[in-house]
């Protein structure tokens, strides 16, 4: 706790404003701005602000505090020691007690309130507290840092490290002085090349490719590998996938039927042709949101809709009418979660506990979806509008049914049958300078046009909040770790940011480039930051001042994710099928795993074989059943929005490298590629490791060979192969098998799978 509050700190008087008051001493007069106000935010405003303040004494204006409340008068300005104000908060019972623990004022606060009732209780005029307007020590206000407007800072210069043309490097080598610290050294070419193929395309490179690298590692020749990958149409297949996480993606409901979501698979295509495209941000945003609604819309337009039909849909919820409610809350929540980093759904049932987010603005952003398909309507529409309605067949997408929906109400803590006031649309509250009531649609209108108004709030130049998410998210995928260590949540409870004013450059740079994201890749890309080596020289000294790595003074190790593992086993063998778009593939999966469906084979048609040779981006994606192999290795829950994936070294995952049906063949399609070659074991070790094998390596290869060969030509059944050996090798180790495969190829598929678990293939230095 004292290292985050150390950080806060460190973000400036906007990153915790509430310590920059400073209580008055004993021989100065008290001053309302600076000693009182933060004082009674503090402490008093949560419960005494509103139209019912408790004990019917409202703090937030003078008059307020004046009328008094239900005990009669709060301060005695003729006799002020016998206020009762002061006489609670002596007596211990203001503020109360919470969950049985006192929080009874320190004696310096205390004394503030003496003094300034003493002095008369000064007051300025018209000033009315907003319990949202500043940060205190329990939350976040509108002074909080990721509320503030993006202002570009000056690039730091350097002291003792020469300066970087790269302004990345400024920024992270600034801290690195301050600290103490120097960078770690450049890896080497070959683990450049392949932590950028990972990163940029999730596929590994070649032996050839990193050798003609290592002949010419120049700035130039980086410059142009970067600039190919990222016109590669890999390139969106790869990142497709974080986004994906972010917006709940998968082909089916969820529930017990777990119904497919029609052309699903469509919204999936259209987000990797707009990231190979190079879409701008604000256009990706408003797309997703309004497509159906901007002038000149499209298929294509309508399709990226499909955002808002992603979520877990239930035909037969126990009351349909509280469920559009939940379904609305859905819509807020990933809507805020993706785009703005902000839990607005929090504030469904009351202000938000944390963050400047009043209920009334959870109803305003719902508003935007209150004319949709929210309500009980036919079972075979999923939720969403017919084909009629949306204005395209064969479409998974959303649009408004009435342009002029019915008002929607704020509800007493978030319950149907309790509405209150009705909440006009408009803009969160957060940001006074942006915020606005959205305008009625024109008479003739086919839709309300408030998600159009909504995304274009979002993806205004001004909003603090939408560039910084962004970026965030692409430093946390290069580097393993975002800046906002919480990328989700920019509030209160958040991580805080390990360089803000870096993350605010980069927020800066990203906007003034038409919000384009190919040229944001290549500056990190392109960064002493990103090419450092994982090893430095001072590690052991660095790593008990900075564990976590917060000053980026070396690269981080990273395993493979689930899709960049299975994709790289497919890519060493050459069955990797580098096509595009279409349905997803059913892999094969094994029985065991289908026992808990109900429907079992009904539920799960396993695809032909070339098509589960396919990007792992393709895998069909069943709320009920996802891939075994691909949840082990910490595939995303489809159910929620996932801004970062666990990472997790668990028994299971040796498990199924050791025992996976998917590995075997893997390794065996290895073996036979490397049986026909003149050196095999070259053969082996260039599609799996992309190197030749060292001196000793080689040694070690060929004894396991000549071992594995001799267990194998020895076997004369099943039960005589030797028990390491995985299940179907053993089959294929069968005299009786007809033609029984070559000892040598099957010693070569033990060997292949040896290789396949090496921490090298499954790790990126």
């Amino acid at each position: 706790m004292v290292y985050r509050w150390i950080h806060w700190l460190a973000l400036g008087s906007t990153g915790l404003a509430f310590c920059g008051a400073t209580l008055a001493v004993a021989d100065e007069p008290v001053q309302f701005e600076r000693d009182v106000a933060p004082l009674l935010l503090n402490r008093c405003v949560e419960c005494h602000q509103g139209a019912e303040p408790s004990g019917g004494l409202l703090l937030t204006t003078q008059a307020g505090l004046l009328a008094g409340g239900e005990s009669g008068a709060a301060v005695d300005l003729d006799t002020p020691s016998d206020s009762e104000l002061l006489l609670r908060v002596h007596g211990g019972e203001m503020p109360p007690a919470q969950k049985g623990v006192s929080q009874q004022l320190p004696a310096d606060e205390i004394a503030v309130l003496q003094r300034w009732i003493a002095g008369g209780a000064d007051w300025p005029a018209d000033r009315k507290l907003d319990w949202f307007e500043r940060t205190s020590s329990g939350r976040s206000g509108r002074d909080w840092w990721s509320l503030q407007p993006v202002v570009r800072p000056s690039v730091p210069r350097l002291t003792s490290l020469p300066q970087p043309p790269n302004p990345i490097d400024a920024f992270v080598f600034s801290g690195l002085e301050r600290a103490g610290f120097v960078p770690a050294p450049q890896a080497a070419p070959r683990v450049l090349l392949r932590r950028l193929y990972v990163d940029l395309t999730g596929l590994p490179p070649t032996q050839m490719q990193i050798e003609a690298f290592e002949a010419d590692p120049s700035d130039q020749a980086w410059d142009q590998e970067i600039d190919r990958l990222l016109d590669s149409p890999q390139y969106g297949q790869r990142w497709a996938r974080y986004w994906l996480d972010l917006v709940r993606y998968a082909d089916t409901s969820g529930y017990e039927r777990d119904q497919e979501k029609p052309f699903a698979w469509k919204y999936r295509d259209w987000v990797v042709d707009a990231l190979n495209a190079d879409m701008p941000v604000d256009q990706f945003i408003i797309q997703q949101l309004a497509g159906d609604e901007i002038p000149g819309r499209t298929e294509k337009s309508t399709i990226a809709t499909g955002f808002l039909r992603l979520g877990t849909w239930n035909d037969e919820p126990n009351d349909p009418l509280d469920y559009q409610y939940d379904r609305l809350e859905d819509l807020v929540h990933t809507t805020s979660s993706a785009f703005l980093g902000l839990t607005v759904k929090c504030a469904r049932c009351h202000a938000h506990k944390f963050d400047p987010i009043m209920q009334e603005d959870y109803y305003r952003m719902a508003s935007a979806f209150w004319a949709g398909p929210i309500g009980p309507r036919a079972r075979d529409l999923l939720g969403g509008p017919s084909a009629k309605e949306l204005g395209f067949d064969d479409v998974l997408g959303w649009t408004d049914l009435t342009s002029k929906p019915e008002p929607i109400r704020l509800l007493a803590n978030g319950e149907r049958d309790a509405p209150l006031q009705e909440v006009r649309p408009a803009s969160l509250s957060m940001f006074p300078q942006l915020e606005r009531e959205f305008e009625a649609p024109p008479e003739d209108a086919r839709t309300s046009q408030r998600r159009l108004q909504l995304a274009q709030w979002i993806a205004h130049p001004e909003n603090p909040l939408t560039a910084r998410v962004y970026v965030n998210r692409l430093w946390g995928h290069h580097f393993g770790a975002a800046i906002v260590r919480s990328p989700n949540n920019f509030g209160f409870l958040a991580d805080p940011p390990t360089h803000p004013r870096l993350l605010d450059w980069l927020a800066a740079e990203l906007v003034s480039g038409d919000w384009k994201t190919k040229r944001i890749h290549k500056l990190i890309l392109t960064s002493q930051t990103w090419r450092q080596s994982s090893l430095h020289p001072q590690s052991d000294k660095y790593e008990t001042k900075d564990a976590g790595n917060r000053l980026w003074w070396r690269a981080k190790i990273r395993r493979l994710d689930a899709e960049a593992l299975r994709d790289s086993m497919l890519a060493t063998t050459g069955e990797l099928d580098l096509r595009l778009g279409g349905p997803g593939f059913q892999p094969e999966i094994s029985a065991a795993a289908l026992e808990g469906l109900s429907r079992k084979s009904k539920a799960w048609q396993v695809s032909p074989q070339q098509e589960q040779f396919r990007r792992s981006l393709y895998l069909y994606s069943k709320r009920a059943l996802l891939s075994p192999m691909m949840t082990t290795f910490n595939f995303s829950d489809a159910n929620q929005s996932c801004a970062q994936r666990d990472v997790t070294t668990v028994p299971t995952q040796a498990l199924v490298m050791m025992n996976n049906p998917f590995v075997h063949d893997r390794s065996q399609s290895l073996a036979k590629n490397a049986v026909a070659q003149s050196d095999p074991v070259q053969a082996m070790w260039s599609a799996v490791l992309a190197r030749s094998p060292a001196a000793d390596e080689r040694r070690d290869a060929e004894r396991f060979l000549a071992s594995q060969r001799d267990l194998f030509a020895q076997s004369s059944d099943q039960s005589d192969a030797p028990a390491s050996v995985a299940p179907d090798v053993k089959a294929a180790a069968d005299p009786s098998r007809t033609p029984p495969i070559d000892p040598t190829e099957l010693a070569l598929a033990s060997l292949a799978q040896v290789l396949i678990n090496s921490n090298e293939f499954l790790y990126v230095d």
